[in-house]
């Protein structure tokens, strides 16, 4: 390798650093790409490490290596601690010298914008920074290749350019994911925060990644949870045959996955079937983390056929019609805790359950045994939630 070249690496096989010792624009979208089909909070970094002194400052260091990202989105990621020399925050003016160790953290290739659309969304809160919406079931978080409209994104679009102003971030947008910090499955429903500009963005990504958030979710599984509280520590990675599948995988394609499973309510119908209420708590974002977990431990969500479960009729849970109720999983992120972005005030919210799992929840409860539960660590209020 020339002398004058960094030395560069990354933990994937997709080679970031092209001949030229820059990052290649192409492959930190593929990898951006493979990541978000794993998981939902981890970013994508890049390491160099100097093989001479270089008379240049950090920031004009990076941005000759980085060439898509201006000087100013350089200094952006130097300030909000997206860069360190040496494990240590550096300054923009930092002088780079033999052997220093650069680690940054990357956004996606920024590009071009996304359709507006006008499609109704249940704000809990909204400021010059952020926007907490409670997701409906069926709504994708943002565009895809084989979905380009139609989605939270496309309503956040229209509604900041026509209601309440302001932009969604523009890291990610090259990815179609302007703004997001986080997803949330098709057919989970819940409370979900966008950014509304890089700052927000990168404060609210960096709180996600140290689990500094608390997020819980409330799901109704088939079957009788018997420990109050139940610590689901099993590694998760993408199933060995089925593509759109995530599996506990203890090899080395596995990663941490750690889910708290708490039970609120146990249910037992007069035909003998048994439903459980149970509240989890995520200390890691992996795709498919819960469903995946409840069925490990032979739990499996209500509605959610994928990963073992069944669709449900009213019929089912204890009621009389025959009408499909739930053809989803019976999930629902209910609450979601963080730090604010630009003020660090401590926030906390709580999305309203989703119809279709209130009235799950009505049925069960007139059932023969129902038996309401306050286990040790559980903080939905389900009254606040609607249920």
């Amino acid at each position: 390798m020339d002398t004058e070249q960094p030395e560069a690496s990354t933990p994937e096989d997709i080679e970031l650093i092209g001949p030229s010792g820059t990052v290649d624009r192409d492959a930190l979208f593929a990898l951006y790409e493979r990541q978000a089909a794993v998981d939902d909070e981890t970013p994508v970094r890049v390491e160099f490490k100097l093989l001479k002194d270089l008379e240049k400052r950090l920031d004009r260091y990076l941005v000759d290596r980085v060439p898509f990202l201006s000087r100013t989105q350089i200094q952006r990621l130097i300030d909000e601690s997206a860069v360190t020399v040496n494990g240590r925050a550096p300054k923009n003016s930092t002088k780079l010298r033999l052997g220093d160790h650069i680690i940054a953290t990357l956004p996606p290739p920024p590009s071009g914008a996304i359709q507006p659309e006008d499609i109704p969304l249940d704000v809990l809160f909204e400021d010059d920074a952020i926007i907490v919406v409670n997701k409906p079931a069926g709504l994708i978080v943002h565009p895809a290749r084989s979905h380009k409209t139609g989605t939270l994104i496309n309503a956040l679009a229209w509604r900041f350019k026509n209601l309440s102003g302001g932009m969604l971030s523009t890291v990610g947008e090259e990815f179609a994911r302007p703004g997001v910090v986080h997803r949330l499955d098709k057919w989970t429903s819940g409370a979900i925060v966008a950014a509304k500009n890089d700052t927000a963005h990168w404060r609210l990504g960096k709180q996600f990644e140290m689990r500094r958030t608390d997020k819980r979710y409330l799901a109704i599984v088939h079957g009788a949870v018997p420990d109050l509280v139940t610590q689901i520590d099993a590694p998760l990675g993408k199933h060995a045959t089925i593509k759109e599948k995530y599996a506990v995988r203890h090899d080395d394609t596995g990663k941490e996955s750690l889910t708290i499973c708490r039970v609120r309510e146990r249910f037992t119908l007069e035909s003998g079937e048994q439903f459980t209420l149970v509240e989890l708590e995520l200390k890691t974002g992996r795709t498919h983390q819960i469903r995946v977990h409840m069925t490990w431990r032979g739990y499996p969500l209500v509605g959610d056929d994928m990963y073992g479960g069944k669709h449900v009729t009213e019929r089912d849970l204890g009621g009389t019609a025959t009408t499909m109720l739930l053809a989803r999983q019976a999930l629902h992120a209910t609450t979601l805790g963080f730090r604010h972005p630009m003020t660090e005030t401590p926030m906390m919210f709580t999305a309203p359950v989703a119809a279709d799992l209130q009235r799950a929840l009505e049925l069960l409860r007139g059932s023969q045994v129902s038996e309401l539960l306050t286990p040790p660590g559980a903080t939905i209020d389900l009254a606040s939630a609607g249920v």
